[in-house]
């Protein structure tokens, strides 16, 4: 199975996910010249978003149904030194959900030369608009659904 192939539980077809590309920009430079650490939390957070919008449930919709998905932790394993004017590809993977938490997995690598970055991983849980806790499943079943095709 492909990299960006996610296998749906029972299915015989691969739904392709499409990865996140971003092109490094000089703001993001530490005063080595390199791209500074805290810059990786915002592409995996945009990695997400697009890869939420793949499976069908955009932050807006999210939102508009007063749905939050805040992180409950994250951690990241830096490979190798990504610069200024470099192409990055984020690779998404819903790892786990059980209706109350998701986590998601993230390979970041070179698009040029496909060398690896770093890897991280983040933990979410659901909450509504007040921030309490809620549950997929008995809150909104047609979106638990939408991420059991995904895991």
């Amino acid at each position: 199975m492909a990299k960006q192939e996610i296998e749906v539980a029972g299915a015989k077809r691969q739904i392709k996910i499409t990865p996140f590309e971003h092109h490094t920009k000089y703001h993001e430079t530490d005063q080595q010249g390199i791209i500074h650490t805290s810059n990786y939390l915002n592409w995996i957070e945009d990695a997400r978003m697009n890869l939420m919008e793949q499976m069908g449930l955009s932050f807006k919709q999210m939102l508009d149904m007063e749905i939050t998905s805040p992180v409950i932790s994250h951690s990241i394993e830096y490979r190798s030194q990504v610069k200024f004017d470099e192409t990055i590809v984020v690779d998404t993977k819903l790892v786990s959900y059980d209706g109350h938490e998701m986590e998601v997995a993230y390979r970041i690598y070179d698009k040029v030369t496909g060398e690896d970055r770093a890897v991280a991983k983040t933990r979410h849980c659901f909450m509504n608009k007040s921030g309490i806790p809620i549950s997929m499943k008995r809150a909104y079943p047609e979106l638990d659904t939408k991420f059991f095709e995904f895991k």
